[in-house]
């Protein structure tokens, strides 16, 4: 076999979303205000649930779960995209980028993991609530959350390793604003058929499995809610995972159109689109979409709040006079004796 004039790859250059500086400078104000506000939104939702001891509950442990995985996962690619932007410098060692291409997609699978999990609680709240306490215990959410992260990070190390190994030849420029995987693909000079197969097979449990038994489980929870005689009663079952189901199909949706569904985003642009959308957008739009719409949040956000600024109040409180008498006076002296309180 003829062999390609190839040399060996020490590191790569990220292209971001645009070449032209105003848009860099638009891109680099956008996306450091939004990682801002993820950072903000979900250690707002995990100090809630830290503090508040009526939400602490398995379907709020896993919720402040989910709030730390958005923290982790958009810390992978955002701020070196925010470098980038303010630096001009584009270059990342092979290392670095195989290291953000595995920390990246760990995170992203142990997230199918989790909602499928926070799925499943659901299920049991709704379904089967006598024994909600007993299956759902402690051990068994700190043991289902652990086993997310855990599967989430082994699955991903056996395509991490075919990626590391490909041959890099030609041009090193990454069309994406992070090391993806489609994007590495067009760059090597090896043939891919087997990584895309095994790439199509772990996807397919990574995401089809998890899907499916969220899928499963809301079919079994709308059949339960459905059977429930009032209206209130069906609004307040609802309203229990709307929050969750909402996030599901923001996530698969976007997921589905740029590993699974490629053809549907039609170019290269319009699929860096569709990745900010999971990797940034819906990162920022969890501790809303979970806070807006759950009164149990909302009221302990709003106590805490109410907290805050009565111990402000308190502390900025304006001191005044108070007259002290002589206790065994039977009449005010020349001079009172005064004291701030």
């Amino acid at each position: 076999m003829e062999k390609l004039n190839q040399t060996f790859v020490s590191q790569f250059y990220i292209l971001g979303l645009s070449q032209n500086s105003d848009v860099q400078l638009l891109i680099f104000i956008s996306f450091a205000f939004m990682y801002l506000m993820t950072l903000l939104g979900n250690i707002v939702i995990i100090t809630i649930i830290y503090i508040d001891s009526h939400l602490q509950k398995p379907m709020y442990y896993f919720l402040a779960v989910l709030s730390f995985l958005d923290i982790c996962f958009t810390s992978v690619t955002v701020p070196k995209m925010l470098s980038i932007c303010s630096t001009g410098d584009k270059s990342i060692s092979f290392s670095a980028c195989i290291l953000q291409y595995y920390f990246c997609f760990s995170f992203l699978s142990t997230e199918f993991y989790l909602l499928s999990v926070m799925a499943c609680d659901r299920y049991v709240a709704i379904c089967i609530p006598l024994r909600y306490s007993a299956l759902m215990s402690n051990r068994a959410v700190i043991l289902l959350a652990v086993a997310s992260w855990i599967i989430g990070f082994l699955d991903t190390i056996p395509h991490t390793v075919l990626m590391s190994t490909l041959s890099y030849c030609g041009s090193n420029e990454i069309d994406h604003f992070f090391c993806d995987h489609n994007a590495l693909l067009k760059l090597s000079c090896t043939d891919t058929y087997f990584i895309d197969i095994a790439t199509f097979g772990v996807g397919a449990v990574v995401v089809l499995g998890p899907f499916m038994l969220t899928i499963t489980s809301y079919m079994l929870i709308i059949s339960k809610i459905m059977k429930i005689p009032s209206t209130t009663g069906r609004q307040k079952a609802f309203s229990t995972c709307s929050s969750h189901l909402t996030a599901v199909v923001l996530f698969y949706g976007t997921e589905v159109v740029v590993y699974m569904a490629p053809a549907l985003a039609t170019s290269q642009e319009k699929a860096k689109i569709f990745t900010v959308l999971f990797t940034i957008v819906i990162p920022l739009l969890n501790p809303f979409i979970y806070s807006l719409r759950n009164k149990d949040v909302k009221r302990a956000l709003a106590k805490i709040i109410e907290n805050i600024l009565e111990r402000h109040a308190e502390l900025h409180k304006v001191p005044r006079k108070m007259e002290i008498w002589p206790v065994s006076s039977h009449s005010a002296p020349q001079s009172a004796i005064y004291c701030n309180v």
